[in-house]
């Protein structure tokens, strides 16, 4: 139960101060090779949400975990498929901008919006992780406490 609670107040700590950070920033760099159609052009990627690594550490004080963050881009009306993450992973979702419509389990669908957020239990099944506005686009930081060895963070829904 300590450790727990150790986790979840350095969750809220580094996430915070995270999305102070990137509330700030204009632009994080996409590490995930997804493109989206230049003005003009007819062609490129479909639209979808693009996922940026801001940090992959281990927790000295916590053997065998890491804290990872992510910085989900959302375009206006585009999802993430229905998804979990990695076995132990303990996600902390903080909306950057815009609006997410989210469920996870069989809570019922919410919107967050900047500034609100929400917890991810290990093995929780992300049913909707979507931009809310077909107009705006969203921006959503993950962080996410895994064990080290685990390297699919992600895994998507398989039907």
């Amino acid at each position: 139960m300590k450790k727990t609670r150790i986790m979840a107040v350095a969750v809220l700590i580094v996430g915070s101060s995270l999305a102070l950070a990137l509330s700030q920033q204009p632009e994080v760099k996409r590490t995930d090779g997804a493109t989206a159609p230049t003005a003009g052009s007819t062609h490129g990627a479909p639209l979808r949400e693009t996922v940026t690594v801001a940090a992959d550490e281990p927790i000295p004080n916590l053997p065998g975990k890491r804290l990872v963050t992510h910085i989900v881009d959302y375009p206006p009306g585009v999802s993430s498929a229905p998804h979990r993450h990695a076995r132990s992973a303990f996600i902390y979702a903080y909306v950057l901008s815009g609006a997410i419509r989210s469920q996870v389990d069989d809570e019922p669908v919410h919107v967050y919006r900047p500034g609100e957020t929400w917890f991810e239990r290990p093995g929780a099944y992300h049913r909707v992780s979507a931009n809310a506005s077909d107009i705006e686009p969203a921006r959503l930081l993950a962080v996410l406490i895994v064990d080290v060895a685990d390297e699919q963070l992600v895994i998507p829904d398989p039907q």
